[in-house]
Order: C-alpha cells, then structure tokens, then sequence
C-alpha cells in the first residue's frame, strides 16, 4: 500500500564540517553538505518511498542550487518552493569524539525565515495526508507567525506534525517555551529529543512532560532519548521502545531521520490524515521501532544522509539495546 503524500515545511541549511588539512595551520577546510531540519526530514521520506513535498524559500546562491540538486535526486517535489533572492543559511558543525555536533550559525536576514503569507497561500493540500514542520521555521521572525496561521489553516485537512528542534546559540529557549502551547493545540503529532527536553521543560521527567503536552491538545508525543530508545505517549498511554545498535559515524540528522520513519511507517498503513482517532499504541510502537532503525542506518554514515527504501534490509541484521 502506498503512502499519501506528507507536505514537509521548513528549512534548508548549508551544515559545514571541517576537514583534515595538509595545509598551515592558519588555514580551515570544510566540507558542505545538503542539511537542515526539514529539508533532512523531506528527503528521508522520499527515500522511504513516501510522496514528499517540500516548502522552501530556496536561495539563488551555491549553497540554494546545492540544496535543489540534493532534494530533487531524493525524489522531493518542490512544485511549490520559492525561488528567494536573500542568501542560504550556513551552519558550521564541530563533531566531539561520539560524533555528536554543535553548531554555529550564520543565519541573520537569510531565505528561510522570510515566508509571506502569499507564498503559502497558493499551496494546494487536498493531496497531503500530514503536513510536518519545526525547528527554526516556527521561531524566527518575520515568517514564523505566517507558519504557525499556515499549520491553522491546513489542521482540517491534515495531520498536524511538530518537531520543535531547539537551537538555543540561535534562538533562545523561552521564544520555544512561549509557543509550545500554543503548538501543542495546533498538532496532533509532537517530536523532540531528550535535549529539546531539557531546554523547553528544565529537570522534568519525559513522562510528566507528556502530561503536560498532552493537557495543551496534542495527541502523540515522542521523545527520542539515544541510547536509551524513545518514549511515545498517546493520549497519556504510554511505551518504550529500545535504540538499535550501530556503529555510529556521527549522529547529524538522526532525529529528523527518525521523525521521517514515523510519519512514513503510519502513513503507509493509512493512519495519517486526520486527528489519530482509532490510533493504538501497539501501532504507535511499531512505528517508533522502524523509525529507530531508520535513524540508526542515519547514524551510520556521515552527515544527515538518511536510508534509502532498498536499504531498509540491513534493519534485519541488527540488533536492538
């Protein structure tokens, strides 16, 4: 059974890596690569083999044409993405021994957060069984409000997805914090990793948070923990599912990965498309077990380069924590 199409919306980001030199020291060399939340969540999906389109504000730069060739040879539709005259975003990522990454961003008065509300007035979700969105998209002015009344207008039609992606060195945590609510009243679906977890709700165990996601309107929470798997609430039903083993090359784009796995696992069987209702939880931690996989095989390689359908075979030989 073919899954419907999933509308991504969000960001594009140039995720530069630095790379071992011959040269002086005074000297850098990095390596660009094709990231950013959405734009990783998008070619995820389409790789898994789920219609996916992307809303973008794509810039005419290098980095812009860079971006358009990764998400076209991904199977992306970008029927609808906008052709921006302001500058890519670029992050510069520093990976620590585990091949985890921090990030330094050079975002200010780039293409993604410029949306206006014309550009997605014109976008026609009668095909889309989710809309998903998150990370910077929601938070950065002036196009953040557009989104947010966008993700209001598509919620009849559509399975609201959110995966808030807190990047406090770009947007502090309480600009989250005020919004979540909010959010949670306009999703049926909310991602986020442990670390998100601790920058929106400091001390708080995922459990209680969920409770209180819950409380505000939104139906399913995951929260992604490593190595310690991930937890999903519906409707304050709660399972933990295991994280798979894997060599793990860096874990740029596990998440998004991850995100992607879930929404293509519950599309494929129909589960998308309006608010959950019938929705149980075994079906939710079948789901929450193909996305770790799909996350792990992420994990694996380097950068956010998420598995294609063909690779999904390699889940069979490995084992879960």
């Amino acid at each position: 059974m073919s899954p419907r199409q999933i509308t991504v919306l969000g960001e594009c980001v140039a995720d530069a890596f630095t790379e071992p030199t011959a040269s002086p020291s005074n000297e850098l060399a990095l390596r660009v690569l094709p990231g950013g939340g959405p734009a990783n969540t998008a070619v995820a999906l389409a790789r898994l083999g789920t219609p996916a389109r992307f809303l973008a504000r794509l810039s005419g730069d290098v980095f812009g044409r860079l971006f358009r060739a990764h998400l076209e040879a991904s199977g992306v539709d970008l029927s609808y993405a906008v052709a921006a005259a302001e500058p890519s975003t670029l992050a510069v990522a520093e990976l620590d021994a585990t091949g985890q990454a921090t990030y330094s961003f050079h975002a200010q008065n780039t293409a993604d957060w410029q949306w206006a509300a014309a550009e997605l007035a014109r976008v026609d979700l009668s095909e889309s069984a989710c809309v998903h969105t998150g990370s910077l998209a929601l938070v950065s002015e002036p196009g953040g409000a557009v989104v947010e009344e966008f993700l209001a207008a598509a919620a009849p039609q559509a399975t609201i997805s959110i995966d808030p992606n807190v990047r406090p060195l770009l947007v502090h945590p309480d600009v989250y914090r005020a919004r979540l609510a909010h959010w949670c009243a306009l999703a049926d679906i909310l991602r986020l990793s442990e670390d998100d977890l601790e920058l929106l709700l400091p001390g708080t165990a995922p459990e209680e948070a969920c409770d209180t996601w819950h409380a505000a309107g939104v139906r399913l929470v995951v929260i992604t923990l490593g190595a310690g798997g991930a937890l999903a609430s519906l409707d304050g039903e709660r399972v933990r599912v295991p994280a798979i083993t894997t060599r793990v090359v860096d874990t740029v784009g596990a998440g998004d990965s991850f995100t992607a796995g879930l929404l293509h696992h519950l599309g494929a069987r129909e589960l998308l498309g309006g608010r959950l209702a019938g929705l149980r939880l075994d079906e939710v931690a079948e789901a929450c077990r193909f996305a770790a996989g799909v996350a792990a095989l992420t994990c694996s390689v380097a950068g956010p380069n998420p598995p294609w359908h063909d690779q999904l075979v390699q889940l069979a030989t490995v084992d879960r924590v």
